[in-house]
């Protein structure tokens, strides 16, 4: 392989990481489902998590009558990759 084909080959990686990097970026809230799979975790924690203000998450009206749906930011979930979970309130 050439240099030229070298560079590029790893002109078109750099592009593609790229990409990958601004399509993960574009998200700018997650469901408790979406945000459990990529914590690992299970919805039903996450929810858990939202619901005893373990983490930063708000409501927002959805579709199934007065009942609404919990979000949590791209940023939230950042945090809680690098710190971990919020201090318990309440005695918690």
């Amino acid at each position: 392989m050439s240099d030229e084909q070298l560079y590029e080959r790893l002109e078109r990686i750099e592009d593609i990481l790229r990409r990958l990097a601004q399509e993960r970026v574009s998200q700018k809230f997650y469901s408790t489902v979406d945000a459990a799979k990529l914590l690992g975790k299970s919805g039903y924690t996450v929810r858990e998590w939202c619901r005893n203000h373990r983490i930063r998450a708000e409501k927002r009206p959805c579709g199934r009558g007065n009942s609404q749906e919990w979000m949590i930011s791209h940023e939230e979930l950042t945090r809680i990759q690098a710190e971990g979970l919020l201090r318990p309130k309440y005695g918690l």
